[in-house]
C-alpha cells in the first residue's frame, strides 16, 4: 500500500506542474459599461463660489439692519443775497437748489415756495406768459403765486422771509404762509415780505 501511495503522490504532483499556472486577469477594455465618471471641477468651483456669494450677500443684509437709513436734506434756512441783487420781477435762480422764487414788487420782496397746491408739483415760470404753470395737471398763477386757472385750489405758498444783521436776504422753508381756500390771507404778515 505504501507504494501505491507513493506511487500516487508524486504523479498528483506532476499533474499539479504540468497544468497552466494562472494568468492574472486581463484589464477590462475600455468602453461604457466600464467608464467611471471623472469630477468637473470647473462646476463644483461655479456651485461652491455660488453659494459663498448667495451667504455673503445675505449676511451683508444682515449687517444692514443695523445701521439706520438716514435722509441728508439741504438746509431749510440759507441767504439768497442783498435786496439790490433782485430786479422787479420773478429771480429763478433757486429753483433748482432750494424750490423757491425770490420776487421783487415795487414795494416788497418775497420768496414763493414752487409747490403747485394741486398735488404738489413744481410749476414752471413762464416768462412769455407772465404767470407759473404746472406741468402735471395746467395750473396757472400770477406772478404773485396767485392761482388763476385750473384745479390748483389756491395760492402757492410763501417762505419765511428776513433780513440778517449784514443785510442778506434769509430764507427759511420750513416756516411757511398760505392763503387757504375761503381762509384768512397770510401774505401780509410779518416775515411773508420784507418791505423794500
Amino acid at each position: 500500500m505504501s507504494n501505491t501511495d507513493d506511487v500516487q503522490v508524486p504523479s498528483a504532483a506532476k499533474a499539479a506542474a504540468a497544468a497552466p499556472t494562472a494568468k492574472p486577469a486581463a484589464k477590462p477594455a475600455a468602453g461604457k459599461d466600464n467608464f467611471k465618471p471623472q469630477p468637473n471641477k470647473p462646476r463644483r468651483r461655479f456651485i461652491w463660489t455660488s453659494i459663498g456669494a448667495f451667504l455673503t450677500a445675505n449676511f451683508l443684509m444682515f449687517l444692514r439692519f443695523f445701521f439706520p437709513r438716514t435722509l441728508f436734506e439741504p438746509s431749510t434756512v440759507f441767504n439768497v443775497g442783498y435786496p439790490s441783487d433782485f430786479q422787479l420781477g420773478v429771480d429763478e435762480r433757486f429753483k433748482q437748489e432750494a424750490r423757491i422764487w425770490v420776487v421783487r414788487e415795487a414795494d416788497r420782496i418775497f420768496a414763493i415756495y414752487g409747490r403747485c397746491t394741486h398735488l404738489g408739483c413744481t410749476p414752471d415760470w413762464k416768462p412769455s406768459e407772465g404767470k407759473f404753470k404746472c406741468p402735471c395737471h395746467g395750473s396757472g398763477y400770477t406772478p404773485e403765486g396767485i392761482n388763476f386757472e385750473g384745479p390748483a385750489p389756491r395760492p402757492m405758498d410763501r417762505a419765511h422771509i428776513e433780513l440778517d444783521a449784514t443785510g442778506q436776504i434769509v430764507v427759511d422753508t420750513s416756516r411757511l404762509y398760505e392763503w387757504p381756500k375761503g381762509g384768512v390771507d397770510h401774505f401780509n404778515d410779518p416775515g411773508a415780505y420784507i418791505p423794500v
